[in-house]
């Protein structure tokens, strides 16, 4: 299978969730078997992806890809998640939308000082919520490794807040604006 194959099965929506965005849903690769399969073999072949400790998974769609990595890596898996979703002790991280402020949770001790994090998401756009990931990484002591996305939108800017930030970004497609 080629990355054609990905790019073919994420379904581009029109002005969702507001007037003027383009949503890239990636449900319809996951529904397939063989595209689902061959989106975590790709992305489980990306430069470094190996040498991490512990896969770090961003809700929602993130949670999917990253569970589906850390098994194949044999590694563990923590959620970050939205705020006051998790049951146990958290620490939380806010971060700045379009409209007003968000904030994201990680469980408490969730990771150990200088674990080695790879930071997973279904896809890269402003890079918001993936930079307050890696800050929630950084305070509990770890270091994101690597950050991978199956799909990356360049035109928000999001891989080069991340990058800005010391931290590798893999992505395996990219859609423009179109």
């Amino acid at each position: 299978m080629q990355l054609s194959r990905i790019r073919s099965l994420v379904r581009t929506i029109p002005d969702y969730p507001k007037p003027g965005i383009m949503f890239r849903d990636i449900t319809g690769l996951m529904e397939d078997a063989e595209g689902f399969g061959f989106l975590i073999d790709a992305l489980l072949q990306l430069p470094g992806v190996g040498q991490a400790d512990i896969v770090v998974g961003i809700e929602a769609r993130g949670f999917i890809i990253a569970g589906a990595m850390a098994h194949q890596l044999g590694k563990g898996f923590v959620p970050i998640r939205k705020k006051g979703k998790l049951p146990r002790e958290t620490i939380s991280e806010e971060y700045e939308l379009e409209y007003g402020m968000d904030a994201i949770e990680m469980h408490a001790g969730a990771l150990r000082s200088g674990q080695k994090v790879l930071l997973v998401d279904d896809l890269i756009a402003t890079g918001g919520t993936a930079s307050a990931a890696a800050c929630l990484v950084k305070r509990s002591g770890a270091q994101v490794h690597a950050a991978c996305f199956a799909i990356d939108l360049p035109d928000l800017g999001g891989r080069d807040v991340l990058t800005k930030l010391g931290i590798k970004v893999q992505s395996l497609v990219t859609f423009l604006g179109d």
